[in-house]
């Protein structure tokens, strides 16, 4: 474990613990004693030595792996460590057309005009034409992060993969009928248990032609080995 990511995650849990108390205190010492504890990690955190350190050595960081987890477990977090808050995947383009926003409506039973009616849409909506489900969008993302086809599995390593949910999803703007869409997907984080491992992929699906997000969403993700 590094030193850099030990003093990290200390300070996440004293700045919960801290925060707790100041809401139910007004005493102007103990938010002194937050904002020192604060700056001191800060100072610390931004020292490039920090980073080179080990709180144990890779021998002894090894053997505690060992000991709890599967070693495909381990295998699999260590190539994948250099990948945290990095890009990890870019999507190709998909064209979301009329056709499939009448099947999803079809499907869901939300035939609400703005997505089904494009005359209508195109008089009285304020986009000017019809626009997708946000729910849609989202039930795309398996396809649109490449993630669904069987001679392609996007961790091979593992022998089955789940999909424990989402967190934070949020549809900035919407999807007019006709525009294509691609997704891009940031790993945020791993966390390995004794033989599986979560992972939380943040996953950005843009517009062709514009900067604008439609939809933002954490994926989470069960990888069993």
């Amino acid at each position: 474990m590094d030193v850099i990511e030990f003093l990290k995650e200390k300070e996440r849990s004293l700045k919960t613990r801290i925060t707790a108390l100041d809401l139910k205190s007004s005493s102007g010492h103990l938010r002194q004693l937050t904002y020192f504890i604060s700056h001191s990690l800060n100072n610390t955190l931004n020292n490039s030595w920090v980073s080179r350190i080990k709180l144990f050595s890779e021998q002894e960081e090894e053997q505690a792996f060992q000991g709890l987890m599967n070693p495909k477990v381990i295998s699999f977090y260590r190539n994948w460590q250099d990948k945290l808050d990095k890009e990890v995947f870019l999507g190709d383009w998909m064209t979301v057309d009329q056709t499939r926003i009448n099947s999803f409506a079809d499907v869901t039973g939300d035939q609400q005009w703005i997505h089904t009616e494009p005359e209508r849409a195109r008089e009285e909506s304020p986009f000017g034409d019809t626009i997708a489900h946000g729910f849609l969008v989202l039930s795309l993302l398996p396809y649109l992060t490449d993630t669904v086809d069987p001679d392609k599995p996007p961790y091979p390593e593992a022998r089955m993969v789940v999909n424990l949910g989402l967190d934070q999803v949020r549809f900035p703007h919407p999807v007019k009928c006709g525009s294509r869409i691609r997704a891009r997907t940031t790993l945020k984080s791993m966390k390995p248990g004794k033989r599986s491992l979560d992972m939380v992929n943040r996953i950005q699906v843009e517009v062709e032609g514009s900067k604008r997000i439609v939809c933002v969403a954490d994926a989470v993700l069960r990888l069993y080995f």
